[in-house]
């Protein structure tokens, strides 16, 4: 659990500085679960610098409630969480020293959003957090105050979360909690899973993950490794001390992520994951007559396959739909092992790669849209589909044919700019796979839209 924290202060000496307005929304790592804002009586003057740059002044101050009177909801709304904050290390010694003037000792775990994005977004200009966010397209508003930055930061950590492939964030929290056998929170950690689409992780005690994968439904799928008697389930159980989860709120979305993970992570219980996921392919050549011929073969490393399939069969069905779609020929693609004619030349239904009664250049051009329809070869396109909540899509950005990654756009704001959109997208490794993965979804699923990229 993290809360997200802002402070305004009155400015002033180090470690003479009052509380001037707080920010805090308890965020569980995928929605906003409590919050708490309130302007505060500092009991000093606000320095003129301060109300020039937050526009909070003494007299909006004089009936808000003083520190001692939030204390107490401070403390219990950051309970058991770790404190995200843009320079955290401000926030947390404004907070210490005020808990200490009460005679009270406040001690939380940190993470500071700046270290952060300098790990996960090298190449941004300026880490401060106003140009951060607005590089990167997040919308901020009331700049310089608590809420308005608190947000901000929100929306910054929820980034990079999602930038995080390695886990480094949830493994940094993970190690320093105290160790042991399971908690009963821990216990009805599938309790706390959702029911909906994405990658979950299984981590062992040093939070290094142990499996991971992908389902439609965590809490299902997660549910069926703690409910089986296997052996291997068995040692899963044992070992296994938190789950983790990450909504892609698509199925393509969480392919493309469980693939590009098992790669980075390797963790022990997947020991299955094939290098190669596809076994068959469909090659492009030239018959005798000029005919463009499509012919489902086992995989050749030497040539470049119009698509790739996971059996003959499947490769050879999607052969037949193509006839059906763009009125191709079965004997030309050597669906038909008739020595003369295909079987649709006794119905006249044959388009002429029998007897060449259709010219050489109409037919081509059918197989040849056939082909641009479901290959990516030298595109640039991004593909859009349903995001984690109401308002959020996802992107996934292919360029040049190659899978260059995944991000998630506000509606109303991010998409329209194209280096927003590049620097939003989380880069992952574009390869064979990855271009199987994503032709083979397109082939049987439907996503709400695909946009051309201007390069």
């Amino acid at each position: 659990m993290y809360v997200i924290l802002d402070i305004e202060t009155t400015g002033g000496k180090y470690n003479e500085e009052g509380v001037t307005e707080i920010a805090i929304h308890k965020f569980d790592g995928h929605k906003v679960v409590d919050q708490f804002i309130s302007l505060v009586n500092p009991e000093k003057e606000i320095q003129p610098f301060v109300v020039n740059l937050t526009g909070i002044n003494n007299n909006m101050l004089r009936t808000a409630p003083k520190f001692y009177e939030v204390a107490k909801r401070i403390v219990e709304i950051t309970e058991d969480a770790v404190i995200v904050a843009h320079n955290a290390q401000f926030d947390y010694r404004i907070l210490r020293t005020e808990f200490r003037r009460l005679g009270f000792n406040f001690e939380r775990k940190t993470l500071c959003t700046v270290e952060l994005a300098k790990q996960l977004l090298p190449d941004a200009e300026s880490y401060s957090l106003g140009k951060l966010v607005r590089s990167l397209g997040i919308p901020v508003s009331d700049r310089h105050r608590a809420n308005g930055d608190a947000l901000a930061t929100l929306q910054l950590f929820k980034l990079l979360l999602s930038k995080d492939l390695d886990k480094t964030i949830f493994k940094s929290v993970l190690r320093t909690e105290t160790q042991g056998e399971l908690s009963p929170r821990q216990l009805d950690m599938v309790d706390e899973l959702p029911s909906e689409t994405g990658v979950y992780y299984m981590h062992n005690k040093d939070g290094d993950i142990i499996l991971l994968g992908k389902s439609s439904n965590i809490k299902k799928r997660v549910n069926q490794y703690f409910t089986n008697n296997s052996p291997k389930a068995r040692r899963i159980q044992k070992e296994t001390k938190r789950v983790s989860y990450e909504k892609t709120g698509n199925e393509l979305a969480a392919l493309l992520k469980e693939n590009a993970e098992l790669l980075r992570n390797r963790p022990k219980y997947n020991n299955h994951y094939k290098k190669r996921l596809f076994s068959h392919g469909i090659y492009q050549s030239n018959n005798q007559n000029g005919y463009i011929a499509l012919a489902a073969e086992i995989i050749n490393p030497k040539k470049k396959a119009v698509a790739t399939f996971n059996s003959l069969q499947g490769a050879e069905n999607f052969l037949h739909s193509l006839r059906e779609e763009f009125q191709l020929c079965n004997k030309i693609n050597g669906l038909s092992q008739a020595k003369m004619h295909c079987s649709h030349f006794e119905n006249n239904s044959c388009l002429g790669g029998c007897i060449n009664q259709e010219p050489v250049e109409a037919y081509n051009a059918r197989v040849i849209q056939a082909i641009d329809k479901y290959s990516f070869s030298k595109k640039s396109v991004l593909i859009m589909d349903k995001g984690r909540e109401i308002g959020e899509r996802c992107g996934i950005e292919i360029k040049d044919g190659v899978f260059k990654g995944l991000g998630y756009f506000n509606l109303n704001h991010q998409i329209n700019n194209i280096h927003i959109l590049e620097s939003i997208i989380t880069p992952m490794e574009g390869n064979e796979n990855t271009t199987h993965i994503i032709s083979s979804y397109l082939r049987k699923k439907k996503v709400l839209k695909i946009i051309e990229l201007n390069q």
